[in-house]
């Protein structure tokens, strides 16, 4: 069935992509404004996108046509730190979901703890396994209130027991138990069913038996 987006309302083609590309790893978001106040909220539009330089891209959805704080923030600061969100911490990423108001302190509110960071100003959540110390490289605004947010990482921490190898940057992800966006309000995954398959090289592609059946 085909659907035509310019036939859509936003809401409907918010549905069809947030059912369909999936799984979506989540952005848990630090940010702080001009006068000091934390702001921690959880996004799924979010991926890598270049490892040199080393890139993240976040889309902030806005409220009521009006940017959300950590749009605001991110804007008015340029620093932010993505952590990532483990099966131990999803319920707690879940309550900094909450529309509270800026003068809130999402961290508290759930029970987290700040940890300084390294090179950004914006601290980190301790309680995730992983988190991303970044800059806005370039911001986008895409109207009613949202944003595209380009953001250069600057430092990355990893749990040390996910570390294998910290001198060859080997990590064991499944260590990490992080978990991921799928599709409705409140759908997640676990990435504990992984399969292997090796990308195939091509002088072994080329010299294959071409009578043997071909994948797909």
């Amino acid at each position: 069935m085909l659907f035509d987006f310019a036939e859509l309302a936003p809401r409907d083609g918010y549905k069809l992509l947030a059912s369909c590309v999936i799984p979506r790893p989540i952005a848990w978001v630090v940010t702080e404004d001009l006068q000091g106040h934390l702001n921690a909220a959880p996004f799924s539009f979010f991926n890598i996108f270049s490892d040199d330089p080393p890139i993240v891209c976040l889309g902030v959805m806005g409220r009521q046509g009006v940017p959300k704080d950590t749009a605001r923030n991110i804007r008015d600061t340029g620093a932010f730190v993505v952590n990532l969100v483990s099966e131990e911490t999803a319920e707690r990423m879940n309550v900094t979901a909450i529309e509270f108001g800026p003068e809130v302190d999402e961290l508290a509110e759930a029970g987290l703890t700040a940890l300084p960071s390294t090179k950004v100003k914006p601290p980190r959540i301790a309680e995730s396994p992983v988190a991303l110390e970044c800059e806005r490289f370039t911001m986008l605004d895409l109207g009613n209130g949202r944003a595209l947010v380009v953001g250069k990482v600057l430092a990355m921490h990893i749990r040390d027991d996910a570390v294998i190898d910290a001198g060859k940057c080997y990590v064991d992800p499944p260590k990490l138990k992080l978990v991921a966006r799928t599709h409705g309000r409140g759908w997640y995954a676990r990435l504990s069913d992984e399969f292997d398959m090796p990308r195939i090289d091509r002088s072994d592609w080329e010299g294959r038996d071409r009578t043997a059946n071909t994948p797909g």
